[in-house]
Parts: structure tokens; C-alpha cells; sequence
């Protein structure tokens, strides 16, 4: 089957893009180097193209009563415009998926999920609209999105852009009109940087992709350097530091649960996870060497696989050797001495924070 393109793919083939799949899209994973775009974010400015993302809107009266029964997160009573992050989770604990929700006013509901899991989340998510008065509107097709993410973001985004977003907190989002055209706007951050997601048409999104190039003020950003700046703040990656067998519990995201509101999907068994404790769980690892650990190596403690590598690099903004694993969860305590094995030869690593790097949101 051949793989979709984003609204975006001429402008990445005109700028050169190092293009591969990715989700079933054909995505930029570099235009000019992941370490210069990596760098560009985390001291300037860098746009990205991520418009393969998938995104629902949920309306009606129920609407509240639905995304608190589908989602971890407890969205009753939120203002308008308060952005939440959670996970959908199958009865067992498992993740669905890890998502971002949008109160974008009473009874209006925007749902933001992973590329690689639209057709499986809306899929699930269809399968618990019984007893809910909502409209269920899948607009993944329609929408483009741009990610501008960086110290300088907000002076771009509002100089290049003239949209106005001083305004947004860390995690809030809004309607801006322009053109007749009804953008969202949000202030999230997938990268540790301050930064803004912008949703729109398709043709709106070329046009301030175009605008963004043109001026100079936003690096083109590929995949590579998303990865890169998100794993070293300590963020997951759905497939690999969450997954249908890997509980929030597991990743260390059980916060994002909340077991006291009345019930969601998988609250019991994150409730029982949480009061057992898990058998594994998702650590950070530094290696006490420059070589690189990547996803799938072994980890070993006594010569003993006790897990595996899920996400490692050497960090561009440390030069540290580091990595996220999955591993048994007797070893997870900071500290502990463990070895990654990198094709015939073993390392000896320490059990760390998964933050690597400090995060830089905007403060209010």
C-alpha cells in the first residue's frame, strides 16, 4: 500500500528533505542535519510539518461525559480552552494510545493522537459512543498541523504569522479567525521548548509553512531531531515507551491517571497496578561509555537479560550516552548498576531520571 503524503509534501521535496515512511506517511526526517535542526529548537526557532497527526472533534451534550469515560484524565468542570494530556486504555491497563485534549468551550471537545494509531483509536474510540449524545467527527483529512517550537516561537509565530498568542498559557489553546477560516491554536511543546500547534486547512497551512521559510525565523525540522528533543526532556513515544503492553503505571505516567474521579476505561487495573506495583517498568539509563544504545538492545544485570533499550542516543544537547529502557522493575531503582549489550560487547550503564535534559516551557 503506498504511503500517504501531508499537505506539505511538494515544499519538503522543493527544500530537499531526507523523506522516509513514517506511520504510513512519507515524512521529512531531515532537511539539512538532525544535530542543526535539534540545535535550531532548542536556541531559536524550527517549524515542523506534522500534519500526519490524527485529531477528533467531539461535540454535544454528553461531550464531557464522554472524554472523562474514554480518557485518564479528568477533564469535568476544565475552562475553556485548558489542555490535557492522558492516555485511552484498554480494560487491562494496556495503552490505546497517549493523547492531547482540547476543552475548546462547553460541549466541544479536540482530540489530538498519534499518527500511527488513527485507524485503531478511532476504532475504539466508535466502539464506546453507545449511551453518549455526541457528534463523533473524524477530521484527520482536513486538517494540516505546524508545529513552531523554540525560545523564539512566540515572536515568530506573531510577526510571521500576525496570529496572536501571547495570550496562551503552557497547555491552553483557542480559535483564531483568519480569513474566515477557524484555526486552533495551541501552546504545548512536544519538544521541552515553549511552543505553538497550529491546526488548519490545508491550504492555510501551506501558506504559513511558505511564510515561516521564506522569512528565515523557523528552521524546516524533520522527524529526526523530534525524536531527538523529546526523548531527551523524558517524553514517550507511543510504540515505544507506551504501548497496548505497557501501562502508564509501567511508563511512569500513572500522575496522568486520575483514580479519583468516577471511573474511565482501565481504572481498575491501573488502581490494582498502582497498589501491587508493576512487574516492569520504563527507566532512564546512562551509559558510562559514547557508545550508542538503540531500541531493542538487551539490558543485562549479572549477565542476565533483564529487559531492553526502547529509545537511546547520544544526547545532542549533553553528549551523554542515554537511553529509555523497559526492564524488570526490581532494577529500577535510580542508581543501579545494570549493562546494555551493543552487538557482541557489553557496556556498563546506571539507572537515571529519564529527564536528561531540563525542559524550557513558557512560564506564566
Amino acid at each position: 500500500m503506498e504511503n500517504k503524503k501531508t499537505c506539505l509534501y511538494e515544499q519538503h521535496m522543493a527544500l530537499g528533505a531526507f523523506m522516509s515512511p513514517f506511520a504510513g506517511f512519507e515524512m521529512p526526517i531531515h532537511y539539512t542535519s538532525i544535530v542543526e535542526e535539534h540545535n535550531a529548537v532548542r536556541n531559536a526557532c524550527g517549524v515542523f510539518d506534522v500534519s500526519h497527526m490524527g485529531e477528533v472533534f467531539i461535540k454535544g451534550k454528553d461531550a464531557e461525559r464522554y472524554v472523562n469515560h474514554i480518557f485518564t484524565n479528568d477533564v469535568k468542570g476544565a475552562p475553556d480552552g485548558q489542555v490535557f494530556y492522558g492516555m485511552m486504555l484498554h480494560e487491562n491497563g494496556g495503552t490505546v494510545d497517549d493523547l492531547l485534549v482540547y476543552r475548546m468551550k462547553e460541549g466541544e471537545y479536540f482530540l489530538v493522537f498519534n499518527a500511527a494509531n488513527i485507524d485503531k483509536d478511532v476504532a475504539w474510540m466508535e466502539q464506546h459512543l453507545d449511551g453518549y449524545d455526541v457528534t463523533f467527527d473524524h477530521c484527520s483529512d482536513r486538517y494540516g498541523q505546524l508545529a513552531v517550537q523554540g525560545p523564539e516561537a512566540e515572536q515568530v509565530v506573531e510577526e510571521v504569522l500576525k496570529l496572536e498568542v501571547k495570550d496562551l498559557k503552557f497547555y491552553t489553546a483557542k480559535y483564531i479567525t483568519v480569513d474566515g477560516e477557524e484555526l486552533v491554536v495551541s501552546r504545548t511543546g512536544y519538544t521541552g521548548e515553549d511552543g505553538f500547534e497550529i491546526y488548519g486547512s490545508h491550504a492555510y497551512i501551506q501558506k504559513a509553512w511558505d511564510l515561516l521559510i521564506e522569512s528565515k525565523k523557523a528552521l524546516p525540522c524533520g522527524l529526526g531531531c523530534r525524536d531527538t528533543l523529546r526523548f531527551e526532556v523524558g517524553l514517550p513515544l507511543y510504540g515505544d515507551e507506551l504501548a497496548d503492553d505497557i501501562t502508564p503505571v509501567m511508563a511512569g505516567l500513572s500522575m496522568f491517571c486520575k483514580l479519583d474521579k468516577e471511573e474511565f476505561i482501565g481504572k481498575e487495573a491501573v488502581a490494582k497496578q498502582k497498589e501491587e506495583g508493576p512487574k516492569t517498568r520504563i527507566v532512564g539509563l546512562e551509559l558510562k561509555d559514547k557508545a550508542v544504545p538503540r531500541h531493542g538492545y538487551a539490558v543485562l544485570k549479572d549477565g542476565q537479560k533483564i529487559g531492553e533499550v526502547t529509545t537511546g542516543y547520544n544526547s545532542i544537547s549533553t553528549g551523554k550516552s542515554v537511553a529509555m529502557a523497559h526492564i524488570d522493575a526490581q532494577y529500577g531503582k535510580l542508581g543501579t548498576e545494570v549493562e546494555v549489550q551493543i552487538r557482541k560487547k557489553t557496556f556498563p550503564a546506571v539507572v537515571v531520571k529519564k529527564r536528561f535534559y531540563d525542559k524550557h516551557y513558557k512560564k506564566d
